[in-house]
């Protein structure tokens, strides 16, 4: 565990959705997804707690059948970072840094969480995420790959679902030859101080366009660090990813 920072990991987990009810709770080789989240999120050495931060007790009875932590959140949050904020608002404890950890990543990385944590070694961090460099023509154009420009400092400038930036006069399946485009991982941090704030805000007009959250962020001047990793957990979004999953993996 890291000494100098304190840094709390949520996981904000949801019983109903649209492509797949129930899902926190679905089987993966013996342990419950939300089980197997929870036990790799707890292996990072730079979380001092994690919580699992849910508005459905099913999920709430299960994290406590397995011995985790978890909180009871309201079922009126948009997103994973407001759930977050209630949980903040309501511990009783004082934390440098919160960890949003995604809950359909059942073998989501420590060492992804703990290099998203070292954002905040810089003082001036507000909020930080990952990224990875795109290898393949088809991820680069593809909407659904979020993708990222970054500065020289290291911060985000841009997400979008089209690949920017456009390479005039060069065909596009060319484009990873000329230049190094990076997809985002959908991890995120944020300083303790300002994550109230930033949940506050309205929605934007390029939030509205990409239908990307991170975008009121950027349009509202908070600035984004970015930390590239080389890797990238499989998440499980429908019942064909689950059964995806279970087919290559054993455990």
């Amino acid at each position: 565990m890291n000494s100098k920072l304190k840094i709390l990991g949520v996981i904000p987990s949801r019983y109903a959705s649209s492509r797949f009810p129930g899902k926190p709770l679905v089987d993966i080789h013996g342990k419950s997804m939300i089980q197997r989240v929870y036990e790799q999120a707890i292996k990072a050495k730079w979380l001092h707690n994690v919580v699992v931060a849910t508005d459905d007790e099913r999920i709430l009875n299960a994290v406590n059948s397995f011995g985790g932590k978890a909180v009871f959140t309201s079922s009126q949050h948009q997103s994973g970072t407001d759930r977050c904020a209630e949980v903040l608002s309501n511990i009783n404890e004082n934390y440098d840094a919160v960890v949003n950890i995604q809950g359909d990543e059942p073998f989501i990385a420590p060492e992804q969480i703990d290099l998203l944590c070292s954002a905040f070694e810089n003082e001036k961090t507000e909020i930080a995420t990952l990224i990875k460099k795109i290898e393949n023509v088809t991820d680069l154009h593809n909407p659904n790959r979020i993708k990222v420009v970054i500065n020289n400092k290291g911060d985000a400038l841009y997400f979008s679902r089209q690949a920017i930036p456009f390479q005039l006069n060069i065909p596009k399946e060319q484009w990873l030859n000329h230049y190094t485009y990076y997809k985002h991982i959908g991890i995120y941090a944020y300083r303790s101080q300002l994550l109230k704030s930033i949940t506050q805000l309205p929605l934007s007009k390029l939030e509205k366009c990409e239908s990307l959250e991170q975008l009121r962020w950027l349009e509202n001047g908070y600035s984004i660090c970015v930390k590239e990793t080389m890797i990238e957990s499989l998440n499980i979004d429908t019942p064909e990813d689950l059964a995806l999953i279970l087919k290559n993996t054993s455990l």
